[in-house]
């Protein structure tokens, strides 16, 4: 259950969350699709598994980890011995819920020589059930050692399954899941902001659909899309991904602009992640005061779905949470 932030009246929110933060020893992370607010007080901002290792190397006895519940619980993976808290508990995923683990399982045993490459978005349940977890940093270094023969299922997301098929020519299975954020991006929307902004390049999250990815001239993960934007040479770079990682590179980049790709209203508010957005300061200093709502995995459940993130890290230790899938 999520705990309500309650009796708030007159509090300086952002000076309570400093004082729990040393109270806790406590270390604050924020997935780059946070309101900036949140990323502005966190002790790291980036990627999902980033956050958690970093979480995991630091001396902090609680992890408070704004994002969502699967990036939580993937921190508590790592690190069983802290307390892991998430504002909101209702923060889910529409990967996530497009992979019950139920199903899943009865998907593997359907095809038992296939093995299982599984997108870290998803539940510990489904983690456990699959023989490597992979990012979307890490995909290409992962895919690249395992043999051309060796049938693959790959779940939870068909689009970036989809394009590591066509990059590489694989013939991966895929389960049909998707990002209610990425799926949101309009080709004819897109194709009118590149009219409107002539040789603009156009960096893409590969959990977009081909016809976005299509007109893409770099095509990574949140990382590899903000040091994308560090090191294009123009001025000027339309992002076609959740919207608040342009918080990053503003503050990074004020001398360039950065556009958010349109959805299909001709806007980019339709893409701003709704279960991201669950998270408050409010609910943050809730979750600091009560050390609630707080995540708890059964231990056989965690050292299962470990040893899938273990091999993991084996095979692309040096590419998890460098975004380098590279040029489309």
């Amino acid at each position: 259950m999520t705990a309500q932030p309650t009796n708030l009246t007159g509090l300086d929110i952002r000076a309570e969350i400093d004082r729990l933060r040393k109270e806790r020893n406590a270390v604050i992370l924020a997935h780059y699709y946070q309101k900036p607010e949140i990323q502005d007080l966190a002790d790291f901002v980036g990627d999902s598994l980033e956050l958690s290792r970093k979480a995991a190397e630091s001396s902090a006895d609680v992890i408070a980890f704004c994002g969502v519940k699967f990036m939580a619980d993937t921190a508590k993976i790592l690190s069983p011995q802290k307390i892991v808290v998430l504002p909101d508990m209702n923060a889910g995923c529409s990967l996530e819920d497009a992979c019950p683990p139920d199903k899943f399982r009865a998907f593997r045993a359907a095809h038992p020589d296939h093995i299982a490459l599984t997108y870290i978005n998803c539940s510990t349940e489904v983690k456990a059930l699959s023989d490597v977890i992979v990012t979307s940093s890490s995909a290409e270094t992962i895919l690249a050692q395992i043999p051309a023969d060796q049938k693959i299922i790959f779940g939870p997301d068909r689009h970036l399954g989809g394009y590591l098929n066509r990059k590489f020519g694989r013939d991966m299975l895929l389960w049909p899941g998707v990002c209610i954020v990425h799926e949101a991006f309009s080709e004819t929307e897109l194709l009118k902001l590149k009219a409107q902004h002539p040789g603009t390049p156009v960096a893409a999250h590969p959990e977009c659909p081909p016809h976005i990815i299509d007109h893409a001239d770099y095509v990574g993960s949140t990382s590899g899309i903000l040091q994308f934007a560090k090191t294009f040479p123009g001025d000027k770079l339309i992002v076609a991904t959740e919207p608040h990682i342009i918080h990053q590179m503003e503050k990074a980049l004020p001398e360039k602009t950065f556009i958010g790709a349109p959805g299909a209203d001709g806007n980019c508010n339709c893409n701003i992640c709704p279960y991201m957005a669950l998270n408050t300061l409010e609910k943050l200093y809730v979750a600091l005061r009560d050390l609630q709502p707080r995540i708890e995995i059964e231990e056989g459940l965690r050292l299962r779905a470990r040893k899938s993130l273990d091999r993991m890290l084996e095979m692309a230790s040096g590419t998890v949470g460098k975004g380098d899938l590279g040029r489309a």
